[in-house]
């Protein structure tokens, strides 16, 4: 859950949520996608991919984890979804909103990247 500036602005929400696969491990069986790059909050690019037709988010490869893909968990579309185990950015977080009690905040990125298996 990143509740960055660039975030809330890219989804038009208080912040994105995005689970991570290895790379090796996800395959796009149809369609296409349109793209674009910019810097993230944490100065390493990420870029972005959607679809070309409604503009839906589906997913996102960050340049300091490219052993990983980042999947827009919207687009899941599935309420028994896991949730979240992290929320970066957190300083950037509207004051109003509530995270739960169990989730792992932190103020900015901690740049903690998940392990290479």
């Amino acid at each position: 859950m990143c509740h960055c500036r660039d975030c809330q602005r890219r989804t038009g929400s208080l912040f994105s949520i995005a689970a991570f696969f290895p790379l090796d491990n996800v395959e796009r069986t149809q369609g296409t996608s349109k793209s674009f790059t910019r810097p993230s909050a944490s100065g390493f690019d990420v870029t972005f991919h959607f679809c070309p037709d409604c503009g839906s988010s589906l997913w996102w490869e960050a340049a300091r984890m490219p052993h990983l893909l980042g999947i827009a968990a919207g687009a899941f579309a599935d309420p028994g979804f896991p949730r979240p185990e992290q929320a970066v950015w957190c300083e950037d977080k509207h004051d109003w909103l509530e995270l739960p009690a169990q989730l792992e905040t932190h103020a900015r990125n901690p740049l903690k990247v998940p392990p290479d298996d």
